[in-house]
């Protein structure tokens, strides 16, 4: 391990503007006082979605949209660019490298509109402008601090798979190719300002890891360095024990484990990116959640133990937008092949299967995915079960988007009796009907499936229920209990 070396990972809101993006350099110089720094950046709030919108537009044939897209984001970067950057010479330097990235995006969308088409690599290639541009600016205030510091292109760090748009780390290549780019940056004592969410194949083609994939970025090359830490600076104070917009007294966690952070990510917890713990789970590396707007507090630390208590829960989560395929029918009792029928198709869909549940009788197997998924799959199940549809083997294929998912979370829970009892008494005593339930067999979390609408009310009678809005005193540790067991 590097003792040395920090990797920081400004998330959107992080470099939303100017005035956050000059945050972002003081935090970075004072890390950069004590140690080695690599910072990882997002594309300013708003720009990804933008560059999106502007490359789905221009497959309507719309020339305008390129035009539109470019002079946005000139104008969004070059307010900051006017604000952060006092060198003149520098200045020009930046601009240039600006109008040379957007010219690219414009040039993309232009040619996206003529063919009436958009490949996946086409899509990468624009979606991740705006990485490319916030890496140049805070490397330039940095340079405005008296730093040393330069932009990188991941494309020279991060290699994947051939997967646009969600692509995967190859970590050996990874390691070599990071290593052998940003080793003589940090022995000169310059500041690396990585670009977030963007690898490149073996071969060089530009790939990107999925919406958010920044923080998985991070990851990666923290893991490639053996870095000391990682740190993801967002907009919030850290983990919470439940969505602060639905539980007024939702509190920040001082620690997690990494699977308990990976539970909470995968059922929705907006602080991190689901996949951003694989490439440190067996590093040891511990990763914090800090607030940019607030960099004096600790935030939470994410470490392979985390800090047990004997309560068993750490949190609430929860997911909406969320559709339940059901496929049932007497009969399928005895069916061969039932289930791996409805999980290839939903596979051939690329739907990402969040929860399965199954009768015991075996009538019917229900599973839950991204609400955007759900025509696709529901179409490939049709199609699988034609002849058992026609022959009523399989009497029904049925959809319910109007449920949400709300997860209990907790390590200790694998060891603590009765967690999911208190939780179904908790809602029986409110009247609330889960329409389905799942439980790993981690037991890192009991999911339930309840309408959409009462997911408010469940997050808060769950969050009451196990007292998450107290701090766990001392007493209540596992490490304090075992203390007091040898007194």
């Amino acid at each position: 391990m590097n003792h040395n070396l920090r990797v920081m990972k400004f998330g959107g809101t992080s470099v939303g503007n100017a005035e956050c993006l000059q945050r972002a350099a003081e935090i970075v110089a004072h890390a950069a006082r004590e140690g080695s720094v690599v910072a990882v950046v997002s594309a300013m709030g708003g720009v990804t979605n933008r560059l999106m919108e502007a490359a789905q537009v221009s497959t309507l044939g719309d020339m305008r949209a390129a035009a539109e897209v470019s002079e946005i984001l000139w104008q969004q970067h070059y307010e900051a660019i006017e604000i952060l950057v006092g060198n003149e010479e520098r200045r020009e330097q930046l601009v240039l490298e600006l109008k040379e990235i957007l010219d690219e995006v414009a040039s993309l969308c232009r040619g996206t509109a003529l063919l009436r088409e958009l490949t996946p690599r086409t899509l990468d290639a624009i979606s991740s402008a705006g990485e490319r541009l916030s890496a140049r600016l805070l490397a330039s205030a940095l340079l405005e601090l008296g730093l040393e510091a330069v932009a990188v292109e991941a494309t020279e760090l991060i290699v994947t798979d051939n997967h646009s748009g969600r692509a995967e780390p190859l970590m050996a290549e990874t390691r070599v190719r990071a290593g052998a780019r940003l080793a003589p940056l940090l022995l000169e004592g310059s500041v690396p300002v990585v670009t977030g969410f963007i690898g490149a194949t073996v071969d060089g083609k530009l790939t990107t890891l999925g919406r958010g994939g920044s923080d998985y970025s991070a990851t990666i090359l923290g893991a490639a360095l053996d870095a000391k830490e990682i740190i993801i600076w967002t907009d919030v104070d850290g983990v919470l024990t439940a969505d602060p917009r639905l539980v007024a007294d939702a509190r920040t966690l001082q620690e997690i484990s990494y699977n308990e952070a990976a539970e909470l990510a995968y059922f929705g917890a907006k602080v991190l990116h689901p996949k951003t713990l694989r490439p440190i789970s067996e590093t040891g590396i511990p990763v914090w959640i800090r607030n940019s707007f607030l960099p004096e507090r600790d935030g939470t630390k994410i470490t392979a133990v985390g800090h047990p208590t004997r309560r068993g829960v750490k949190a609430i989560t929860a997911m909406s937008n969320v559709t339940l395929i059901t496929v049932g029918g007497r009969g399928i009792v005895g069916l061969p092949g039932v289930a791996a029928k409805t999980f290839t198709a939903a596979a051939s869909a690329q739907a990402n299967v969040l929860l399965i549940s199954q009768s015991s009788s075996g009538n019917d197997i229900c599973f839950i995915i991204d609400s955007g998924d759900a025509a696709r799959t529901v179409s490939e199940l049709r199609a699988a079960f034609a002849s058992d549809l026609a022959h009523k083997e399989v009497e029904h294929i049925t959809v319910n988007a109007d449920i949400a998912i709300v997860a209990v979370v907790g390590e200790r829970m694998r060891g603590t009796p009765g967690i999911a009892g208190r939780a179904f008494s908790a809602l029986g005593r409110r009247s609330i009907n889960i329409i389905a339930i799942a439980q790993g067999s981690s037991e890192y979390n009991v999911s339930l499936v309840v309408e959409a609408a009462l997911m408010p009310e469940v997050v808060k009678a769950l969050h009451n229920e196990f007292g998450l809005e107290r701090r766990a005193s001392r007493f209540e540790s596992v490490e304090s209990e075992s203390a007091l067991a040898g007194v």
